[in-house]
């Protein structure tokens, strides 16, 4: 999905799905990795936690640098785009969300690999919520303005992501 909202958000110009594309590269990498430690200690499932916070604090910071180019650089996004795409990822991230749901609570790294599934379902809402508002004001605005909420969704993920897994450290290092 990545590639696929990455491409689109270049062609379609549009900083809330570049949010969504960094979001699911972030998501590619810690997927992976969270299956690599599966049935890992809790110290690997911790760091694996930690380096996927981490990814989602750069993602945040790269959008929030979009976020300047364009206000330097406005213009509108092709709404048609935004909508196409976020519909599909919406689709997909919402059956990932399935499949993860009864896993949520589990471990450090199945609940950030459920946040990281959460976050997704809302980018993808917000990029569509997006396309429907340059649609209607013509503007570039509300794809700034959500991107903007993107990056606090992130950041606030991210720190809970973070805090998460420095705590298991602290404990699994006492133990």
């Amino acid at each position: 999905m990545f590639v696929v909202i990455f491409v689109a958000a270049h062609y379609a110009k549009s900083t809330a799905m570049f949010a969504d594309s960094l979001d699911n590269l972030g998501d590619a990498l810690t997927y992976g990795l969270s299956l690599m430690v599966v049935a890992g200690s809790a110290s690997a499932k911790a760091k694996v936690a930690l380096f996927k916070g981490s990814l989602i604090l750069l993602a945040a910071i790269f959008v929030a640098g979009q976020i300047v180019y364009k206000l330097m650089h406005p213009g509108v996004p092709i709404f048609e785009m935004m909508g196409l795409f976020s519909v599909i990822a919406l689709i997909a991230n919402s059956i990932c969300l399935a499949l993860l749901w009864r896993h949520r609570n589990e471990d450090i790294n199945m609940s950030s690999v459920w946040e990281c599934s959460r976050n997704d379902i809302a980018t993808n809402i917000s990029v569509l919520f997006a396309a429907g508002a340059v649609w209607l004001s013509g503007s570039g605005w509300p794809d700034i303005v959500i991107a903007l909420g993107l990056v606090i969704l992130l950041l606030r993920s991210s720190s809970r992501v973070i805090l998460s897994a420095t705590r298991e450290l602290r404990v699994t290092a006492a133990a």
